[in-house]
């Protein structure tokens, strides 16, 4: 019996293991030259530099289960976020700072309260035009969301004239790179003593766009059919009246309450209250989209896959 136990746990963990979406590597990519990122160069020819990078790769590398998966829902959420990056004005690189903000989860909220895939606080996110309450948090509208992190980072870079500087003030506030710049009398913020977060923060984006270029690099392989597919809005519903019953809207377009919130996050509650009218934008999805052959699937980054 112990034998035959010995024999289940093995083939268990050996399973686990062989998982054909990451391939287990036993040395991590190599810190490069240099990178360019939002068409800025930077070296790596300074030792706090290099192993400030080298730490970010290893992380990366080893990180298997949240990598893989931020490779899969980016060929959903890709396809959307960089066009409004375009439109907006944005480098499109600034894609995988959403990246390491959110992991890619739609839903992810921080220990902080920041929320969704920009992880905006309330108060940031309705500084730059979110609605946030219990009934309605625009946080969690892609577009919407996407929109005002554009409106954060391009008045950071009119303040600072260096995107990565623009970067690390994302994640540790523009007051508070405004105060380590006088401070500190610099204006790279590479060239700043950040806190650890805020240091790690610049090298972590430029990791993960470095393993999204290419996932092989850092030991992960991937199929057509591991990723996930992007659902199509079949319609959107111009809205500027309250709705009673989310439920039965639903019902009315021909889908589920599940469906509705699913591609409408940030709906929080089964009403929309709307007494002062606003125009709001529900999509309705194309639910024939979701049941779909793995083998079909549309892929965004022909780099993702073998």
């Amino acid at each position: 019996m112990r034998r035959q136990l010995l024999l289940f746990l093995t083939t268990v963990i050996s399973s686990l293991f062989s998982v054909h979406a990451q391939t287990v590597q036993s040395v991590p990519p190599q810190v490069p030259e240099s990178v360019v990122f939002a068409g800025q160069k930077i070296t790596f020819d300074r030792a706090d530099l290099r192993e400030r990078m080298d730490r970010e790769l290893i992380a990366f590398t080893y990180s298997h289960n949240m990598s893989t998966l931020m490779i899969k829902r980016a060929n959903r959420l890709f396809p959307e976020i960089e066009p409004i990056l375009k439109r907006m004005g944005v480098p499109d690189d600034f894609k995988y700072l959403m990246v390491i903000e959110s992991n890619l989860d739609p839903q992810a909220v921080s220990g902080a309260g920041a929320a969704g895939l920009w992880q905006f606080t309330q108060a940031t996110g309705r500084e730059y035009g979110l609605e946030v309450n219990s009934n309605i948090d625009e946080r969690y509208n892609t577009v919407k969301a996407t929109e005002a992190a554009c409106k954060f980072l391009l008045k950071a870079y009119g303040k600072y004239q260096n995107w990565m500087t623009v970067a690390a003030s994302y994640n540790g506030g523009q007051q508070g790179m405004d105060r380590r710049i006088e401070l500190q009398h610099q204006t790279d913020a590479m060239d700043m003593w950040l806190v650890d977060e805020t240091s790690r923060y610049m090298f972590r984006v430029i990791a993960a766009k470095m393993m999204f270029e290419n996932p092989a690099l850092f030991g992960f392989s991937f199929k057509r059919d591991d990723l996930y597919p992007y659902i199509p809005v079949k319609e959107q519903i111009k809205i500027t009246d309250p709705i009673d019953d989310l439920v039965k809207f639903a019902e009315d377009h021909g889908i589920t309450y599940a469906d509705l919130k699913r591609a409408n996050l940030w709906l929080r509650e089964t009403k929309l209250n709307n007494k002062s009218h606003r125009t709001y934008y529900i999509d309705i999805p194309d639910v024939k989209a979701q049941y779909y052959n793995p083998s079909k699937t549309k892929v965004h980054n022909p780099a993702w896959v073998k």
